[in-house]
């Protein structure tokens, strides 16, 4: 009698759990998660028994050689994301080549971070299924249309180790529960015979493989800032002055670039200089323009389209001067710069009127204001009257304005050693060239790319007394590396956000650091312990569970034994 209460009972139990258990999961069930991993992974979606791998046998041959290739274009793809955000300082740079290539502007840099961004979701997508199938004991199988992205490969970043910490507790404390419960069922015999190399040994050894990386790896991390050196990292006493600014083609998202508009409100937020670049019309006048053509910046399109690739230099002063060189800025539906603010009617209206100017309307508000002047000085076309003396015909002009000399920042390194001569006033500003060949020429200030900020800050520049002039810097962090690097002056589009800094980004000083440096660490240890320690407790009330069920059942065995 007790052994047929004991079936029927169960069974009772299991109609009253029926009857009791919830709508939901009888939708939303273990059969449903499996299909639905199943279906988004190798786009098979009928609900049907899927077949378990066998030991050692997740898949086929072919799709264990391709996972590790979608383990690594996922680290790729978020590696681009990363690279990508961070040279968010070369966005319009790279739209800008574009255009070159395509004749077309748009914000090609925001295409491609989104492609990116899509690009590491749909990978780490692909990635979780892959795993969630294994964990699943379902043999894997890709579908052909998700390989495509098989080709990107790269290395990838540390993830965040905190975050990891949960399912690598996870695991290793269900390994240790399992050691536990194999070494309490074996008997004493068993545990003799299993001595040298049993399964409670590969456990360990599991755990070992797994646990280890990854807390050599956090060690790492706890210990990256004794061999870290960041310039924002120093005594509020030995902090720089703030860099001054060149206004590169003046303030080019408040105004059309290389206008007198764009260098006068570039005059308003505090430029030091103004940067321009000049060509030569073919009637010698120098006037200001950077592209190759007069496609971008020009409405030449409409008034004369078939002479829209034209090289500028073989136009009369007579027809550049007819042109806008305004609403290509005002009126574009999409603007030159992304995340530009809105113009105010007044500065629209004042845009969409603005004309090429000559290159002696800047000397004019140079000398007025008492603003430097840097330009780059293009050579006109190889048919050009003034091909070979461009430089010479540039510096008469300049010298003809009556603007002080010392406010020119001579650039072009042609000829130098004449305008040194013709006009010896003119501040020599030389390329990056080596240390000794600077102080050979006497060239006291240079005009570097900001990338070569970063291999060791220029030092051997700035030991030297040489001046140093860093473009094209848009970023806040940027501005406030070359801050802290104690760089004297920057060219830059983004006059009116970084004009508005009064201190670099991210600045602190070395016991605030120190004070942050320990804290974190500290409370991302105590963390990951609380999480190693929540998974130990609870695969222990398991054990226990486990252990208590397995002496009742003997108990109860060994009471019905005598009634058979």
């Amino acid at each position: 009698m007790p052994m047929k209460a004991n079936k029927i009972e169960p069974q009772s139990q299991t109609r009253k759990q029926k009857k009791d258990t919830p709508w939901i999961l009888h939708i939303f069930n273990h059969k449903c998660f499996v299909t639905t991993i199943i279906g988004c992974y190798s786009c098979h979606w009928k609900i049907r028994q899927e077949k378990k791998f066998k030991h050692g046998q997740c898949c086929s041959l072919r799709e264990r050689l391709f996972y590790p290739y979608l383990v690594i274009s996922f680290c790729m793809s978020v590696l681009l994301v990363f690279v990508w955000v961070e040279s968010s300082n070369e966005y319009n740079g790279f739209d800008w080549v574009i255009f070159i290539g395509t004749g077309l502007w748009f914000f090609w840099s925001i295409v491609l971070l989104s492609f990116l961004g899509i690009l590491a979701a749909y990978t780490s997508l692909l990635l979780v299924l892959g795993i969630l199938l294994l964990w699943e004991g379902i043999e894997l199988y890709l579908h052909w249309c998700h390989k495509v992205f098989a080709p990107y490969i790269h290395l990838s970043s540390i993830a965040m180790m905190v975050i990891l910490s949960w399912p690598l507790a996870f695991y290793l404390i269900h390994l240790e529960g399992e050691a536990r419960i194999r070494r309490y069922q074996m008997t004493c015999n068993e545990r003799k015979r299993n001595k040298r190399c049993n399964v409670l040994t590969k456990l360990r050894a599991l755990q070992v493989a797994i646990g280890l990386p990854f807390f050599l790896i956090l060690l790492c991390l706890y210990l990256l800032p004794l061999g870290n050196f960041s310039p924002c990292v120093q005594e509020k006493n030995k902090l720089a002055p703030k860099p001054d600014f060149f206004g590169h083609r003046g303030a080019p998202m408040l105004g059309p670039e290389n206008t007198i508009m764009s260098f006068e409100k570039a005059v308003e937020h505090g430029a030091y200089g103004l940067e321009s670049d000049v060509h030569i019309s073919y009637d010698h006048v120098p006037f200001l323009m950077h592209d190759s053509d007069l496609r971008r910046t020009t409405n030449i399109k409409e008034v004369l389209p078939d002479a829209s690739l034209t090289h500028p230099s073989l136009f009369d002063w007579d027809f550049l001067s007819t042109l806008n060189a305004g609403k290509w800025f005002s009126h574009a539906p999409i603007k030159p710069f992304f995340g530009m603010k809105p113009l105010s009617k007044a500065d629209r209206e004042r845009a969409g009127n603005q004309k090429i100017p000559k290159l002696t309307e800047l000397l004019e508000l140079a000398q007025k204001e008492k603003k430097f002047v840097i330009f780059d000085l293009n050579g006109p076309a190889p048919n050009h009257s003034l091909r070979a003396l461009y430089v010479r015909h540039v510096v008469s002009i300049i010298l003809d304005s009556q603007i002080e000399q010392h406010l020119i920042f001579w650039l072009p390194n042609f000829e130098r050693e004449y305008v040194k001569k013709k006009a010896p006033g003119f501040q020599q500003v030389g390329r990056l060239l080596p240390v000794e060949r600077l102080t050979k020429e006497n060239i006291t200030r240079i005009n570097a790319d900001y990338k070569n900020l970063f291999y060791n800050g220029m030092r051997e520049y700035r030991a030297a007394n040489i001046s140093i002039n860093l473009y094209l810097v848009n970023e806040p962090w940027l501005f406030s590396l070359a801050w802290c690097s104690r760089i004297p002056s920057v060219t830059t589009d983004n006059i009116q956000v970084l004009n508005e800094m009064t201190q670099p980004s991210y600045f602190m000083t070395p016991k605030y650091y120190l004070l942050v440096w320990i804290l974190m660490d500290i409370l991302s240890a105590v963390f990951i312990v609380a999480i190693f320690y929540f998974h130990w407790w609870k695969e222990s009330k398991q054990e226990k569970f486990l252990k208590s069920t397995s002496i009742h059942t003997g108990t109860l065995f060994f009471a019905v034994t005598p009634s058979q």
